[in-house]
């Protein structure tokens, strides 16, 4: 190859080599940002050798071959450059998405094929003379049609590089002052090198001056990148921090006008579009929270509470104030810093815990009283059932004395049973895995078994049960956990009844999707206060009417059995009047 070098060739060879050398180094010792500028500098060293073994030409071939190569770097300018602007610019997911970056690599390969094909369809340059006029032989082309495609799309990208650091560096803080001014003043050299070129202004003929301001620009971002530890404090790393942290943070000027925010703190506002919060001042923001405002007015930092609704829910916040006027950084020394932490959760998950707490109690308090009832009530009856048994085996009492005590001993062993019953039915639905086998079954035919289960002592206290349910109402549960449930409610009506006294059951549809069953009694009713004590376990055993014997338990067993059933237990009740208890029974599947 025979080569003529001026002073513009030995420019561009010599920074072009050391560009190019500073792009291995760059790409082999740093990561992330700076990785990417190094495949920027490679691309421009291409160019800048390309382009100064051209100038160096005196042969036509010889020139185009350089102009070949040098479009191995100018094809691929555009590609870095926007990749190495979104990363700086915290948007790198753009080119993580593998079409994207692949239709920006598959348009770089295309323009170089095209370049190199020219002779065969010249699309892209029209034709190629050397120039002699100037102090040196130049390569001198004409434009094709897809010289100017491959101009505006390499516009496109340079100026959509160029708004994503402008809109970055924009809303940095001024500790990023001197990196910002360097890498946007580098960014705008090729702009205005290019446009000068495109335009025809030429002070230098054909000379392409873009190769020299690509030089320019990528050593003035290296002397950022080693001489201001450009990406040692990223704005965008603080971008970053801030988008990252769940808690709200807001920064207001010494006028409480937002000057940066994070979107965890917009997530609290009222319906504010986001280009209205930068400038908006606090008091609109947050125009009922007085607390708030006065610690901001009168620049106290300190802790607050608040509450925010918005179209998102309702948020339990605590807002923590900090003033900056004890920082060495370079801001308005009454500028406010705003943090709003979501106590929203942790109130929640403490409502929760103390409700599972008392729950426990509750249980415990239950369980206490179950033992007790074993170890007393449960126990005395046994005991005194085995003695007379024994009298009797002895010889020790007459049989006319034992028809004395039968009676007492039948309702000691009937109130036995009914004790075992409800604990054995309870202990068994607190079981992990118990299961709840719901049927649909005839209301009434199950009334009817439980008042014939009752009728005796119900006669013998001369107690009347009306029975009006309609035959065929039926109904979705538990059969037998609703017939332990009636069986307590009727068994607690008898024992509260005095003599001549009435028991009505009915049994009526709701629109609701329930059946309404009322067994409603006139006898001796209960206060509120007991009957709250009585639902909760609480309560100590009432005796009946005629000294009848009671556990407690019955009624928190209905309330438990009703509610595990998708139904409720509604008791209302009036010293002297006597009681009503209303069950509602789901009449389909759930």
């Amino acid at each position: 190859m025979d080569f003529t070098f001026n002073l513009y060739a030995i420019v561009l060879i010599l920074f072009g080599a050391l560009a190019l050398l500073l792009s291995y180094y760059i790409y082999k010792k740093e990561g992330g940002a700076v990785r990417i500028f190094g495949l920027l500098m490679l691309s421009s060293a291409i160019w800048s050798l390309g382009y100064g073994f051209e100038l160096a030409s005196p042969i036509l071939e010889q020139a185009k071959l350089f102009v070949d190569i040098e479009y191995l770097g100018i094809s691929t300018i555009p590609l870095n450059w926007l990749l190495f602007c979104l990363k700086l610019s915290g948007k790198e997911r753009w080119y993580k998405q593998k079409i994207n970056i692949s239709i920006q690599i598959a348009i770089a390969i295309i323009v170089t094929l095209v370049v190199w094909t020219n002779d065969l369809h010249h699309l892209h340059f029209k034709g190629f003379h050397m120039d002699t006029t100037g102090d040196f032989p130049m390569l001198a082309l004409e434009m094709g049609p897809f010289y100017w495609i491959f101009t505006i799309y390499f516009y496109v990208l340079l100026a959509i590089g160029s708004y994503l650091l402008i809109t970055t560096f924009r809303k940095s803080d001024p500790i990023y002052k001197k990196q910002n001014y360097s890498i946007i003043i580098a960014a705008f050299i090729p702009w205005i090198a290019n446009l000068a070129y495109f335009f025809g202004f030429r002070p230098f003929g054909d000379l392409d001056i873009t190769p020299f301001s690509f030089i320019i620009t990528v050593f003035l971002i290296s002397i950022s990148i080693y001489r201001f530890k450009l990406f040692d404090i990223l704005p965008v790393a603080r971008e970053k921090a801030l988008e990252l942290m769940q808690d709200g943070f807001a920064i207001l000027d010494s006028k409480n006008r937002i000057i940066d925010y994070n979107s965890a703190f917009r997530k609290y506002l009222l319906d504010f579009k986001e280009n209205k919060i930068m400038g908006t001042q606090i008091e609109l923001l947050f125009p009922d929270q007085q607390k708030l405002l006065a610690l901001i007015n009168e620049r106290q930092s300190g802790k607050t509470e608040l509450k925010v609704q918005n179209s998102a829910g309702s948020f339990d916040l605590e807002a923590e104030i900090k003033t900056l006027n004890e920082n060495h950084l370079k801001l308005n020394s009454e500028a406010v810093i705003i943090k709003l932490q979501d106590l929203t959760a942790l109130r929640e998950e403490a409502l929760k815990s103390k409700s599972q707490t008392e729950e426990l109690q509750q249980l415990n308090q239950l369980k206490d009283r179950i033992f007790s009832i074993i170890a007393h009530d449960l126990r005395g009856p046994l005991i005194n059932l085995s003695e007379i048994i024994k009298m009797t085996s002895n010889d020790m009492i007459t049989i006319e004395e034992f028809k004395v005590l039968a009676p007492t001993l039948s309702r000691d062993i009937s109130y036995t049973t009914d004790l075992l019953d409800n604990i054995l039915h309870w202990s068994r639905s607190q079981l992990k895995g118990y299961g709840i086998n719901k049927v649909f079954f005839d209301l009434k035919s199950m009334l009817v078994n439980e008042i014939n289960y009752h009728l005796p002592v119900a006669e013998a206290k001369k107690v009347q049960i009306i029975q009006d349910v309609f035959p065929g109402e039926m109904v979705y549960a538990d059969r037998l956990m609703i017939q332990i449930v009636v069986r307590n409610i009727l068994n607690n009506a008898i024992k509260f009844c005095n003599e001549n006294c009435k028991i009505h059951i009915t049994a009526v549809y709701k629109t609701d999707g329930f059946i309404e069953l009322c067994i409603e009694d006139n006898g001796i009713g209960m206060s509120e206060s007991v009957l709250k004590k009585m639902f909760n376990g609480e309560g100590a055993s009432t005796r009946g009417t005629m000294n009848e014997k009671g556990t407690g338990l019955g009624l928190v067993i209905c309330k438990e059995f009703i509610e595990k059933n998708d139904g409720k237990l509604i008791v209302k009740s009036e010293i002297g009047k006597g009681s009503s208890f209303y069950i509602y029974l789901p009449v389909d599947v759930k």
